[in-house]
Formats: C-alpha cells, sequence, structure tokens
C-alpha cells in the first residue's frame, strides 16, 4: 500500500507531463499502481472500512478534547503528559488503553504532524490530500522565524482594515461571502495593478486566468472524527449535541466537520446533517431522526424534547390541529405521519392534501390514499382492429327489458 506522501507526488508529476514510464522508473513502482494512484478520488489510494467498530473513546470524547484544549494553552512547562490525561479519563469510568488516548490526541493535533529542524515536516494526511486536489506542493515556515510569512500576515491586516472596519455583521456566512466577493470585485475594478500600472486589478487577473490550470470543483474541506451515538440518538460534538437517525443508535459514526455543517455518516450513508452551531451545551434536534421511536411511544409527541416547537409541512400542521390534539388525535396524526418511512414525505403531504380538501381529515382516508397509490397501474385496454369491430354496439338500456316483459303479459 501507497503512503498518502507518494500518491501526492506520483499525481504532481503526472499533472507536470511526466510520463508514467518515468514516473514508475523513479520511484520503483509498477506502472499499474502508479496508474492507480493518478485514477483514485483525491488521492485516497487506502482500503475504507465498510463498518467501523464502536470505539471506546466515544462517549469520552467531549471530555478528552476538553482537556487536550485546556492542556494546550498551558504553558509548556506545565503541560500533561499524555499518560496522565489518561489516568484522569480512567478515573471517570474511561475502561479504553493508553494508546486509544494517544491516537486521538495525534489526530487532535493541526496540519502538521511532525516538526523536524529546518524546513522537513510530516504533514496531515487531510492536508496532503487537499494539496494534492489543488495540485500545490506545501512548503513549511521555519520554526519560530515570523519574518518568514510576513507578508502574508501584512496582507491579511491590510484587508481587515479595508473590508471589515467598522465592523460589520451579518445574518449567515453564505450572506457574508456573498457580499464579500462582491466587494473584492468592486474594488479589482476600480485599483490599479501595483506592477502594471496601465491595468487595473481585474485586468491583469482576466489576463493572467488562461495561463492557469483550471479547478474541476472545489475541495471537500472537513475534519472527520468518530462519535458513538448514545441511546437517545445523540452525539456529542465540539462540546453540543446533535441528533441522528434513530438506526445508528449505540453504532459508531463518522462526524464530517465543515465551517458552516456537520454530517454524519453511517458507513456510506448520511444519517443526520445539521448547522454547525459554535456556542456550548446546545442540543439540536431533527424530529424526523425520531420518527421510528414516535411509533412507538405517540405519546411523546406532545412532551418529548424533540419534538417541541416541530415546524412541520403545511399540510401536515393543518391535520394535526383538525385531529385535535388529545391522546387518540396524537395516535392518529402519528400513525399519518409513519406513513413517511415507506411512501416519503412528498407522497404523504400529497394525500394529506387530497383529504383535506375532500373535507375528511381521517387517517384512515388518507391511509387508503396511500395504498391506492401505490397499487400498480391498470393494464391499458385491448385495441380491437378495424374488421372486427361491431357494426351495432350493444346498448346498456335496462328499459328494453321492462318493454319485453309489458309485451309479453299483453301476450
Amino acid at each position: 500500500m501507497l503512503v498518502v506522501e507518494t500518491v501526492v507526488r506520483i499525481r504532481r508529476e503526472h499533472a507536470g507531463g511526466k510520463p508514467i514510464k518515468a514516473i514508475a522508473r523513479d520511484l520503483h513502482l509498477s506502472r499499474k499502481v502508479v496508474r492507480k494512484a493518478i485514477r483514485a478520488p483525491e488521492g485516497a489510494f487506502d482500503y475504507q472500512r465498510a463498518v467501523q467498530p464502536l470505539p471506546r473513546i466515544g462517549p469520552f470524547q467531549e471530555r478528552l478534547d476538553a482537556l487536550l484544549t485546556e492542556n494546550e494553552a498551558r504553558p509548556r512547562r506545565d503541560r500533561l503528559r499524555m499518560t496522565r490525561i489518561h489516568d484522569l479519563l480512567l478515573r471517570e469510568g474511561f475502561e479504553g488503553s493508553y494508546d486509544a488516548v494517544r491516537r486521538y490526541a495525534r489526530r487532535w493535533s493541526n496540519a502538521v504532524t511532525t516538526v523536524f529542524i529546518g524546513k522537513e515536516r510530516v504533514f496531515n494526511r487531510r492536508f496532503l490530500v487537499m494539496a494534492d486536489h489543488y495540485m500545490v506542493e506545501p512548503t513549511a515556515c521555519s520554526p519560530a522565524a515570523g519574518w518568514e510569512k510576513g507578508q502574508v500576515e501584512n496582507q491579511v491586516q491590510t484587508i481587515r482594515g479595508r473590508f471589515f472596519q467598522p465592523r460589520l455583521r451579518f445574518a449567515s456566512l453564505e450572506e457574508l461571502n456573498g457580499w464579500l466577493e462582491d466587494e473584492c470585485q468592486r474594488w479589482a475594478a476600480m485599483h490599479p495593478h501595483p506592477e502594471q500600472k496601465d491595468m487595473t486589478v481585474a485586468q491583469a487577473w482576466e489576463a493572467e486566468r488562461l495561463a492557469l490550470q483550471p479547478m474541476l470543483a472545489p475541495f471537500d474541506g472537513f475534519h472527520e472524527t468518530s462519535h458513538a451515538v448514545t441511546g437517545t440518538c445523540l452525539i456529542s460534538f465540539d462540546r453540543n449535541r446533535y441528533s441522528v437517525a434513530a438506526r445508528a443508535v449505540r453504532r459508531a459514526v463518522q462526524v464530517r466537520a465543515y465551517a458552516d455543517r456537520i454530517v454524519v455518516r453511517l458507513g456510506e450513508e448520511i444519517v443526520a446533517e445539521h448547522p454547525r452551531f459554535f456556542g456550548r451545551d446546545r442540543t439540536v434536534y431533527d424530529p424526523w431522526h425520531y420518527l421510528p421511536v414516535l411509533v412507538t411511544k405517540p405519546g411523546a409527541l406532545r412532551n418529548g424534547a424533540p419534538f417541541q416547537g416541530w415546524d412541520l409541512p403545511p399540510a401536515l400542521a393543518r391535520l394535526r390541529r383538525k385531529l385535535s390534539s388529545g391522546d387518540e388525535g396524537d395516535r392518529r396524526f402519528v400513525r399519518v405521519l409513519a406513513a413517511v418511512l415507506s411512501d416519503s414525505l412528498g407522497a404523504v403531504e400529497a394525500a394529506v392534501r387530497e383529504a383535506l380538501d375532500a373535507g375528511a381529515a381521517s387517517d384512515e382516508v388518507i391511509l387508503n390514499i396511500l395504498s391506492r397509490r401505490r397499487e400498480p397501474p391498470r393494464p391499458a385496454s385491448i385495441v380491437t382492429p378495424e374488421d372486427m369491430t361491431l357494426r351495432h354496439p350493444p346498448v346498456a338500456d335496462c328499459a328494453r327489458y321492462d318493454n319485453l316483459r309489458g309485451a309479453h303479459a299483453a301476450a
């Protein structure tokens, strides 16, 4: 199996025009392996587990994150060893090994895994995959040598003063990014290039764009960690709790953290997606995750925490009001909700609208509508050839029998 550093080197040299034969010769690899590395999506040249075993560290991840964060903020001489952090977890009921804590702490660190003397580094795997996606070669600065990246820091300060003073407020990251893009384009169109004075920054960018390598797609930038789902369909992430689909209870899931959202995966299946919350001690529910539980416990619809303030689709909200709020009404409404598991939310909404428009706010009517829509379509009628068509088609007229009876009586 190739390490990710070798895969990144193969893909970068191939993108630069180096033949596969030459790459295989220089790296002492077969051409088949080189081709496989080039075709691998985002440099993912490794084995992927279909099922991740439940980690011992899952229930204690939030506590371990807090210990590592506090430890990182201490002066170097006061920092705790990993053996001490492991011992603190053992006192709180942790049953995992020291190696599990050590491996987690290593993944918890920043883009650089190991710092050597000078500029030699061992980079984090996900960081190398990002560098491979954009076909760039990362170059590290020397430790404690701020002058090597001073120009970058000065540009950040310049842009901050140019666009973000006085301090601005936005309702979302999307609104912020849209505003910033417009401002950058406006500024580039108004100011001359610092070196080519006869054109603006925007004009210089358009002239340079033709010589740049096109970017096929944005990098799927996330930080992935493993978590254990509790018996209440919750995971702990970044000092908050998020709900996941009930089928993932007490199983290990992978959480992909983006800047604005988190995506929870069980193998290849997405079992939850939430906007990311940056506060603390908040529980974020998606009521639809608890629908299988609600089917067995309809009374939770009124008192269960996930269902408080549930923003239902208009048709379902109207049906709930029609069915009243008693125990029997909740049970009948949950019968309709349960159909979402088999018929999809769109199909249930359409059936509810049809029943309400007909003045029938009944769970039985709605389920009957769904059942009829699941039936296969009727076969097409038989087409009769023209030479076999009846010249005098029969007429369904019951009055003809009455005439026959009258004629018979007269006789």
